[in-house]
């Protein structure tokens, strides 16, 4: 389980990590920049995570391993956008950064359930599920209010409603086995992400 949940967690850094990094260059930042944004969106939900579970300081900030693989993630993401992304939109490029974001989405959906499960908190339904689908967005709410841009939880493809299934699965499935849990946890969040991209999925808005 500790293996699993290392590289588990590390996937997770570094595909939110290449979602902040693209949106950092997007909006024109600096190497330092697009470096603070990466790691932001992959650390940032995990540490309001743990500070609103009374879990301090935050794992991220005493083991820094993510926050340091999310930095090289996202410098060199700008060393091969800058030397090879085309000016405009690429198909290609998008789809690669929809898939990134999906399957960060996913694992640290699941992921903040099941710290939540193992802090004793299992049978609150409510704070578990809350847990999970903060630990999933938060990153990408700070890189999106960093970068002045609308959150993207509130306005694209039933984002926050594919990270609270995916908490949910891992809740429902955990007595099977905390790896199994969270690997359907993900897929289901990663399937609802990629049908309503491809779909145009979305919420009834005003």
């Amino acid at each position: 389980m500790p293996d699993f949940q290392f590289y588990f967690e590390l996937i997770g850094a570094v595909a939110f990590a290449v979602s902040g990094a693209a949106l950092a260059v997007k909006k024109g930042m600096d190497l330092f920049g697009v470096a603070v944004m990466g790691m932001t969106t992959a650390v940032g939900g995990g540490i309001l995570r743990d500070m609103l579970l009374g879990l301090t300081p935050p794992a991220a900030l005493k083991d820094p391993l993510q926050a340091l693989v999310a930095i090289v993630t996202s410098l060199l993401l700008f060393i091969v956008w800058k030397k090879w992304h085309p000016s405009g939109n690429h198909r290609v490029w998008e789809s690669v950064l929809l898939a990134a974001d999906s399957l960060g989405l996913g694992i640290f959906s699941v992921h903040g359930a099941a710290v939540a499960i193992r802090a004793g908190y299992g049978a609150n339904v409510f704070l578990v599920l809350l847990v999970g689908v903060l630990t999933g967005v938060g990153g990408g709410v700070l890189r999106d209010v960093c970068c002045m841009e609308r959150p993207y939880i509130f306005t694209k493809h039933v984002y926050a409603c594919a990270s609270l299934a995916g908490a949910a699965v891992c809740m429902a499935l955990w007595s099977m086995g905390e790896s199994f849990a969270m690997l359907m946890g993900c897929g289901v969040t990663l399937a609802l992400r990629i049908c309503a991209a491809v779909f145009r999925w979305s919420l009834p808005k005003a």
